[in-house]
């Protein structure tokens, strides 16, 4: 299969899967998707494999589903563009589908460390904390804007990684965190400046490819079927369905007739612009409250 959307190659015992539609910020589209899916059974097929590192080029690791396909023609994997206007069975149906590409992520043998950097919102989120480490530049902008009008995240690690009180600070109110304080919560594994991102990376990698491939298997799945058992699988299924669930919400609606009366920015901007800054920074918040405490 020839990638058009990623870029894929192998060197010193890992793959690397790179997110290449830098032009919409990683937006990731159905065609994006299955060619995901595809690259990352092949690197589980690859016998010089030990891991892969997940990334996207150019400012972003990616802004989110591509909800707005830059082709003129419409066709049925242009789902983004409709989700708010058709019967829940079908919604959940794509919801489903696109599941079924990024869960390879966690069905392979081998681990997927997420080199996260720039924005990663939205469907990026999705993608990224499915992933078996995530590694962030103390830079990057991570959360789940579209709760605020058009559903709720279509997959669901945030409760297991970050703790149900950070899960309800962030998808109750769509704010965004830094890699920095993704950290400092648990949602990702470690924050490191972002010139020191690759090098950060680069050592995982190095230490995964002197370990035979058959313990990195048996020691992923160890975890994973933890997770599991505390209902993370069954979770993300779930997930879809909730996601369906909430497209039936007024404010759903309204952000789809503006997207297509307006234009998807503008849309946006009316989504987003009453929340301020909105960022969830633990020393954004500190900051914000000692200036309240200021006299005059």
């Amino acid at each position: 299969m020839e990638f058009e959307n990623i870029l894929y190659s192998v060197e010193r015992g890992r793959a690397r899967i790179t997110l290449n539609r830098p032009e919409r910020l990683n937006a990731l589209s159905a065609d994006l998707q299955a060619e995901l899916n595809a690259a990352l059974w092949r690197a589980d097929r690859d016998r010089e494999v030990h891991c892969v590192i997940l990334s996207g080029a150019g400012r972003a690791f990616s802004a989110g589903y591509d909800i707005y396909p830059s082709s003129g023609a419409q066709s049925e994997d242009d789902y983004g563009s409709s989700f708010w206007t058709i019967p829940m069975q079908e919604d959940v149906w794509h919801l489903e589908r696109q599941q079924r590409d990024r869960m390879a992520i966690w069905d392979m043998h081998k681990p997927v460390i997420a080199r996260v950097h720039g924005y990663c919102l939205a469907g990026g989120t999705d993608l990224a904390l499915i992933c078996d480490i995530v590694v962030a530049s103390e830079d990057a902008v991570i959360g789940y804007p579209p709760v605020r009008s058009m559903g709720s995240p279509p997959a669901h690690m945030w409760t297991y990684l970050a703790g149900p009180q950070w899960a309800k600070r962030l998808l109750l109110t769509g704010d965004s965190i830094s890699g920095a304080d993704a950290a400092q919560i648990g949602l990702v594994y470690k924050a490191v400046p972002a010139d020191a991102l690759d090098t950060e990376v680069e050592s995982l990698a190095d230490k995964m490819a002197m370990i035979d491939v058959g313990l990195l298997s048996a020691n992923k799945r160890s975890v994973n079927l933890a997770l599991e058992m505390m209902g993370a699988r069954n979770m993300q299924r779930l997930a879809a369905e909730l996601d369906a669930r909430g497209h039936h919400a007024p404010s759903v609606a309204e952000f789809g007739e503006r997207s297509q009366r307006d234009g998807l920015r503008a849309a946006l901007e009316w989504r987003d612009s009453k929340f301020g800054d909105g960022r969830a920074s633990p020393e954004y918040q500190q900051r914000r409250e000692q200036a309240q405490q200021q006299p005059g």
